[in-house]
Order: structure tokens, then sequence, then C-alpha cells
């Protein structure tokens, strides 16, 4: 770990940096020392993403500065940032699989010899920065014959080939498992003691703690504050993301912790709450469902008219698994039953829907509502697809739907003929909500359902979805903001780190002991 007393290698300081509408960077900064591992910390749209594009020349700062070894720089490109001595290797290994591994090691950087391509020095090259970090192969080998983490090593490779002084690795271990995350991070403490600067950007908390000296935790596009690994337990950092301090959490006040605990509105003794819910029968149970560096294998199960919320942080593997079950993303191991009929993965969202699966995505703009169709169209897009093209609904039945769900859910619209994309968030959610409704799903999944809307929109869809569970319907319930979880789910399973890491029932669980299960700190 590097030294107190030494400079920083890299700093940027006062960075500002906005888009049309959007306010992405206010003041950011970061210090970063040679021979130290220096993590990344914040929420979906803290600013992590932006002022890494602003370090490595995507994107050029509105105000602020950045320093390297004390001199002011300003990358204008990545190409620029790669000649300075900062390296970035990305989530998405942005390398040629049809060319070799040694190819892609020196991709426009050929050593020559008499004028031409030196291939035997470049194989016997690659094939010695590769032992660096332990990796062992045919370098003449094309280098989609290799895995994922192979290609990491070799993406790594060529950045440190460029001689940087920093290394930034994005979200690197998302598509990795656990065996190969322990592989690069062997790599990673040798180049540390090397004395790199290696910036590690991530949302895992085990291998945050597992690989960092040092972290810095963004908010709302601000540095939030910097801090020694080893002094910052992992409740603090979980509060510190999500901008809740820790003597509030702490003290779990509040209606909505109130309720969680039975003591209020929508406690175990509420009228309102479906009775006998751990009793009714099962509507849909998950065995082993996984994806390889995705998410680890789940036991799950939702009975008929419960709430089953799922809690934890961005890259918890939340959606991940919503996705798994809905066949959005194809699931490579365990099987899924709908009631007493097993279906092993589901290969599309065609199968789910058919087997009587409903999804609200958390992107409801680009994977939710087509914004040039009219409500009516986009209210019978999943039916009609249900049903087959060769079936189509009348445009009778399609007006009387429409006209149905807008009342019931309270749609504010001109027209059902109102193209959606000119309807208020609140109410695009709600038609796209009523989609799913129109299907008579045994299963709703809500992703994120709320994000953007109104509080009154919010009250509206959360009390026509949880009428719906009183009548036998079940619900995946997905969010972000914990009181609302705690509030609406009769059941929860806490996701930390692509994995399920406890299940509880109403009741057993505040703010306070989530926060805590979601830090890995018991509950």
């Amino acid at each position: 770990m590097a030294s107190a007393a030494a400079a920083p290698v890299l700093e940027l300081s006062g960075i500002h940096k906005a888009f049309p509408g959007v306010k992405a960077l206010s003041g950011a900064g970061l210090r970063l020392y040679p021979g130290e591992v220096h993590t990344l910390m914040g929420q979906n749209g803290a600013g992590k993403s932006t002022l890494i594009k602003v370090l490595t020349g995507v994107h050029a700062p509105d105000q602020g500065s950045i320093s390297l070894d004390g001199r002011t720089i300003r990358p204008r490109s990545t190409l620029d940032a790669q000649e300075l001595g900062i390296s970035t290797v990305y989530q998405e290994v942005n390398l040629c699989p049809n060319l070799s591994v040694a190819e892609n090691i020196f991709i426009g950087r050929y050593p020559r010899k008499w004028g031409m391509v030196d291939w035997s020095g470049m194989r016997a090259r690659a094939a010695a920065l590769l032992r660096e970090l332990e990796i062992d192969i045919d370098v003449g080998a094309p280098l989609s014959r290799y895995p994922l983490a192979i290609q990491q090593m070799v993406a790594i490779s060529r950045a440190l080939n460029i001689s940087s002084r920093v290394l930034v690795l994005d979200e690197p271990t998302s598509s990795l498992d656990e065996a190969e995350v322990q592989l690069l991070f062997r790599v990673l403490r040798r180049l540390r003691g090397q004395g790199m600067a290696i910036l590690f950007v991530t949302h895992f908390l085990d291998q945050t703690y597992a690989i960092s000296d040092r972290i810095t935790v963004m908010r709302n596009g601000e540095r939030e504050g910097e801090y020694a690994a080893a002094g910052l337990s992992r409740l603090a950092l979980v509060n510190k993301m999500i901008g809740k301090p820790t003597d509030a959490v702490d003290a779990a006040g509040g209606g909505d912790v109130a309720a969680a605990r039975g003591e209020g509105p929508n406690g175990p003794n509420d009228p309102n709450v479906p009775n006998g819910a751990a009793a009714a029968r099962v509507v849909l149970e998950t065995r082993a469902l996984g994806r390889k560096g995705v998410l680890q294998p789940v036991d799950m199960q939702v009975r008929e008219g419960e709430v089953l919320g799922l809690a934890g942080l961005l890259g918890a593997g939340r959606t991940e698994l919503a996705r798994l079950l809905f066949g959005a993303d194809r699931a490579d191991k365990g099987d899924v039953a709908i009631g007493d009929k097993a279906y092993g993965t589901f290969a599309n969202p065609r199968q789910a829907i058919a087997a009587g699966i409903g999804f609200c995505s958390e992107d409801r703009k680009l994977e939710g509502a087509i914004l040039s169709l009219s409500l009516r169209e986009n209210l019978v897009l999943a039916l009609q697809a249900r049903q087959g093209m060769l079936r189509a609904i009348p445009m009778q039945r399609q007006r009387e739907l429409a006209d149905e769900y807008v009342k019931a859910l309270g749609i504010r619209t001109a027209s059902i003929e109102t193209p959606i994309g000119t309807l208020s968030g609140g109410n695009q959610q709600k038609v796209l909500l009523a989609r799913w409704l129109a299907t008579d799903p045994r299963l709703m999944i809500l992703d994120e359902p709320t994000r953007g809307i109104d509080v009154r929109a919010k009250q509206e869809i959360m009390d026509y979805v949880t009428t719906l569970c009183k009548r036998g319907m079940s619900l995946l319930f997905i969010s972000s903001e914990l009181p609302e979880v705690l509030r609406c789910s009769d059941r929860m399973i806490v996701m930390r780190d692509r994995a399920a890491c406890g299940e509880y029932r109403r009741g057993e669980l505040d703010e306070t002991t989530v926060l805590r299960a979601i830090a890995g700190e018991g509950a």
C-alpha cells in the first residue's frame, strides 16, 4: 500500500460536467497514489462512469483540473490518455476475438524488423507479458478460443504494454466467476507491489474489501468522501452510498420502519395484508437458477397472493434474477416451475408469458414503452404477443381493454389514442403495468416500478397491485427504496454480490437490519 506521505500520482479536483438537462458531476475529485488499489464506489447515477470518462479523455470537463505526477494534463481522447500513461480496461473487453492473443496485445503497435512485422518477436514478447500475470497460453491462437477471464488478462497485458502509470479497471469482474475473480486479484496485488496505481470501479462489496487500500464514495455527482478501507465498516459504506447517516439508520425511526415491524399500517396485523401467505400454494419455484458471471444459483419460492420483495444495492443481482426468470436473459443452470409444471429454464420471454409471468422492466423508455405508439397500442402488446400475430385482437376489444385500465388505474390522458410518449412518467408506468395485467398473469415482476414518478402515482400503482395480490396474483417486487420494499413485502430476499444472502418474513427486518444484511454484517 502506498505510504501516506507519498504524493498522489494522479489527482482530479473540482471536476464539473453537465449534459443537456443533467448535471453529472459537481466538484467531484479523486486522489490516486502509487502502489495502491483505490476503489470507486457509488449507486447508479452517482457519477462514477462520467468521472472515468473525464479522466480517460472521452469527455472534457466543464471545470476543474487533472494532474499526473504533479503536472496538469487535459486528455482529449482515450489515445491521448494512453500516451500520457493512463490505460483503461472496460467491463466489455474491447478486443478483436478473430485476431490472435499476441496481435490483440500489440494491435496498432506491431513491432517491426527490416520493415516487416516481427511476428516471432511479437509472440515472444506477448508470452512474456502474460507470464508476468501468471498466464501461460498459446499467444498465436485466436483470442476467441479463451474464456472471458483470460481475455480480461489479455486486455490488462495490452494496457501494461503501453507503459501505464495508472491502470483503470471499470467493472472488470461483472462477468467473472469466483475463481476468475481471484486470479484477477492475484494479478492486481502483484502490480500494486510493483508500484502501479490502480483505480478499481465496482459495485461488489465483498470484492471491494478483498482488494482495496482506499475507497472513494460518490453520490449525486459529488465526492462524498475518501476513506481507508480498513477503517470503513461495510454498513458505514452502504450508508454513505445511499446518503443515509449512520446515526439516522441506527435510530430506525419513521413510519415506514414502524410498518415493517408490524406497528402500523401494512404490518402483519393489518387487515389489508393477505393472511396465510406462508401456507398458500407455491406459484413459482426456482432451483439453483443462475448464470455464470451474472448470478449465483438461487432457490426461491413465490406463493399465491404474496408480495416477495428483493432488496439490495445496484448490481447485487436483483434485476439479473428477474431477467432470468422472464427469459430476457438465458440461464445456464437450474430450473423453474410454475405451479406443478416444470419448465427447465425459459429460452425467451414468449415462453414466460405463456406460462403466466408478466414483467415490468426498470427502464420503461428503453425496454417498455414504444413512445410513438398510442396508449391503446402499447397496452395490448403483451396480450397480442401471447396470442400470436395470426390471432389479432379485435379493435373493439382493444378499446374496451384500454378504457377499462384507464379508469381502473386513473391514467390521465386525453384519449386512448394519445401517443404514450406525450404522457407523464407516472402515466406511462401505469400503461405498462396495464399491458401486463391485461394478460391476467399468475406472477407479476415489477422492477423499480415507481422510479422517477411522483408520490401520488407511486401510491396509486402500489395500491392497485396490492389489491390484485389480495385476489390471488403473486408479485415479485424490486425497488431501491428500502422503506417501500419493507412496507409492501410479505417476505423479502436480500441480495448481495450476485447471490441471495438471506430470506426474511414481514416483521423480521427493519431498515437498519436490511442495511446490515446488504453490507454482510448479519441481520
